[in-house]
C-alpha cells in the first residue's frame, strides 16, 4: 500500500477507483486500539456491580457499550480488506499472509491462558473445546467447555477466520455488482440481524440465543457493511457526514438504549435491545467513512498520531492479553467494593497491558508476519503480480 498523505496536502483529491490501489489512512490504525480499548473497558467493569475486575459508577452502564467494539472490528476487519484488495490476487495467497498475521500471535497469547484460567483458577474444560479454540473453530459448536474455550477473546477470531476464508470469493462477486445493489443487500444484512435476534430471543433459550449470535453466520452482515462501505469510496461515492454527527447519534442512541425499559413499554424496549448490534454495526461504518473521507482531504487528525497508530499496531496484542491480565489480578487481590477509584485502577492495567502488548507485536506478532512474507512461494506471487497487472 502506498504512504498516506502528507500533512501539508489540503486539496481534495479522487478517491481510488476498484481497480487502483487505494492509499493508508492511519486513522483506521488508530481507531483498532479505541475499539480494543472499549472491549477492555466493558470486562473491566463488568455487566453489573458484582462483575468484572471492579465496578465504576463513573462508567457503568455506559461501559457495557464496549462490548460492540468486537462488531467495530468486523465491520473494520471488511473495511480494510475491501480497500486493500488487488484483482487477480491468489485466494490461498491471501490465506498465507492472514494466517501469519493472526495465527502466531494467538498462539503465543493463549499459552499463559493455561496458567491463569486453567490451572490455578481451575476453570473446567476438555481437550476438544481447547484444540477448536487453538484452531480457530470453537464458534460453531455449541457445547465446548467453557463456553469461551482456551483464550476466551479468540472466540472473535473464530469468526474472523470465516470471513477470511470467504472473502476471497466475495470480493469477486461484490466487484461485480453495482453499488446500489451492494447497498440494498448490505442494509437486508443488518435488518436479518435485528430479525434473528428477535426470533432467537423469542423462541429460544438464553443460552442457544447467545451461540447463535455468535455464531460466524450470523456476524456475516458486519464484514458485509465495510465492504461494501469500501467499494463505495473506492468507486468515488461521497458521504456527507463528519465524526462529531455520528458520535452525537451515537450518544443519543445510547441514552435511549440505557433508558429504554424506563422512558417506553416492553415492546419497545425489547426492540431497542435487539437492534443494538445492527445499530452498532451501523455506527462504526459511519464513523470509518467519515474518518476516511476527511484523512484522504488532507486533514490528518489525533487518530493519525505517532502514538495512536503504535497503539493501533498493538489492539490485536493488546485485545488478545487484556482479559488473561483481568483473570490474573481478580484471582490475586479480589474484588473490590464499587467505587469510582477503580478508574484509576482501569488505567493502570491499561498501561500494564499497552506495554504486554508491544512485546508481543514485537518479539512474536510482526517478527511472525515477516516470516510467512519470507516464505510465501514464489510462484504464488508472480501469479498474483500477473494476474494483478493484466
Amino acid at each position: 500500500m502506498t504512504t498516506a498523505l502528507p500533512r501539508q496536502t489540503r486539496t481534495r483529491p479522487e478517491l481510488p477507483t476498484a481497480a487502483d490501489t487505494a492509499p493508508r489512512v492511519d486513522s483506521l490504525t488508530g481507531m483498532r486500539f479505541l475499539a480494543a480499548f472499549a472491549v477492555f473497558v466493558h470486562h473491566f467493569t463488568g455487566l453489573s456491580a458484582q462483575g468484572g475486575v471492579a465496578h465504576a459508577p463513573l462508567l457503568f452502564p455506559y461501559s457495557t457499550l464496549g462490548a460492540n467494539g468486537v462488531g467495530f472490528f468486523f465491520v473494520l476487519s471488511g473495511f480494510l480488506l475491501t480497500w486493500g484488495h488487488r484483482p487477480g490476487t491468489l485466494a490461498r495467497l491471501f490465506y498465507w499472509r492472514r494466517f501469519g498475521r493472526i495465527w502466531p500471535a494467538h498462539l503465543v497469547a493463549t499459552l499463559p491462558c493455561i496458567w491463569v484460567f486453567y490451572l490455578w483458577a481451575g476453570v473446567p474444560t476438555d481437550a476438544f473445546s481447547f484444540v477448536a479454540s487453538l484452531l480457530l473453530v470453537q464458534t460453531w459448536f455449541p457445547g465446548v467447555v467453557p463456553m469461551f474455550p482456551g483464550n476466551g477473546v479468540a472466540w472473535t477470531l473464530s469468526v474472523e477466520a470465516f470471513f477470511y476464508l470467504l472473502f476471497p470469493f466475495a470480493i469477486r462477486g461484490a466487484l461485480r455488482l453495482r453499488t446500489r445493489t451492494l447497498a440494498l443487500l448490505a442494509a437486508a444484512g443488518l435488518v436479518a440481524m435485528w430479525l434473528l435476534k428477535w426470533w432467537t430471543a423469542t423462541h429460544l433459550s438464553p443460552f442457544a440465543t447467545e451461540w447463535i449470535m455468535r455464531n460466524p453466520v450470523s456476524r456475516l452482515p458486519e464484514f458485509g457493511v465495510g465492504m461494501v462501505c469500501a467499494l463505495a469510496l473506492r468507486r468515488g461515492h461521497r458521504f456527507r457526514i463528519g465524526p462529531a454527527a455520528v458520535l452525537a447519534c451515537l450518544a443519543a442512541y445510547a441514552v435511549l438504549y440505557f433508558h429504554r425499559t424506563a422512558w417506553f413499554g416492553p415492546y419497545i424496549a425489547d426492540q431497542l435491545a435487539w437492534t443494538l448490534r445492527p445499530f452498532a454495526a451501523l455506527f462504526s461504518v459511519l464513523f470509518i467513512v467519515a474518518y476516511v473521507q476527511r484523512e484522504l482531504t488532507g486533514h490528518r487528525g489525533w487518530l493519525c498520531s505517532r502514538p495512536m497508530v503504535l497503539l493501533g499496531l498493538w489492539s490485536y496484542a493488546f485485545y488478545l492479553l487484556h482479559q488473561t491480565l483481568n483473570r490474573l489480578i481478580l484471582d490475586t487481590w479480589g474484588r473490590p467494593q464499587p467505587g469510582n477509584s477503580a478508574v484509576f485502577t482501569l488505567l493502570g492495567v491499561a498501561v500494564t497491558v499497552v506495554v504486554l502488548s508491544w512485546a508481543l507485536f514485537t518479539y512474536v506478532e510482526e517478527p511472525a508476519r515477516k516470516w510467512c512474507a519470507r516464505r510465501t512461494p514464489r510462484r504464488w506471487s508472480q501469479k498474483s503480480a500477473s494476474a494483478e497487472a493484466s
